[in-house]
Formats: structure tokens, sequence, C-alpha cells
């Protein structure tokens, strides 16, 4: 029984810190590649601020980036190319 109680709490004490540490947030996982333009884009809190401004513009329902279908994507990639940080006002510190 003492066997068993110790696997049990070394089991826990293993399992414990990585079942509550934080979760990173999608949104700095992520890079998408820009076909008419061939570059990259990596997704962070500007690019999702500049996005939240196209989705206003454009009069859509926001939904997230990486559920968008590839044309709706690539059309933002075309606006993001022609809307730079300074120019939407994005605080880039």
């Amino acid at each position: 029984m003492t066997r068993f109680l110790n696997a049990a709490l070394l089991s826990a004490a293993l399992v414990l810190p990585v079942a509550v540490a934080p979760i990173p947030l999608r949104a700095d996982d992520h890079s998408y590649h820009d076909k008419n333009h061939n570059d990259d884009h990596a997704w962070n809190n500007h690019e999702d601020r500049a996005y939240r401004i196209w989705v206003k513009e454009n009069h859509r329902h926001y939904r997230e980036f990486n559920r968008l279908n590839e044309t709706d994507q690539q059309a933002y990639w075309d606006w993001r190319h022609e809307h730079s940080d300074a120019l939407l006002r994005i605080d880039i510190r």
C-alpha cells in the first residue's frame, strides 16, 4: 500500500505542473505564407490588431484568421501589404 501511495504522489507531482501550466496564445504560434507576395508573416498581436481593422473595414463578422478560407486570407494579405502598422496607427514598441 505504501508503494502505491508513493507512486501516486510522485505521479501527481510530475503531472500537476504540466496540467496547470499556462497555454501559450495561439496567435503567437502561427506564421502564414502570402502566395501573391511570396513572403511569410508571423501572426502576433500587431497582426491581430490589423486583422481586426480589416474585418471592420470590410463589414465582416470576426472569425479567427486560421478559420478563414484561403481566398479570404489572401484578400487580407493583399490589403495588409497596402496598410503598414504606422498607417493603421498600431503601436510597435
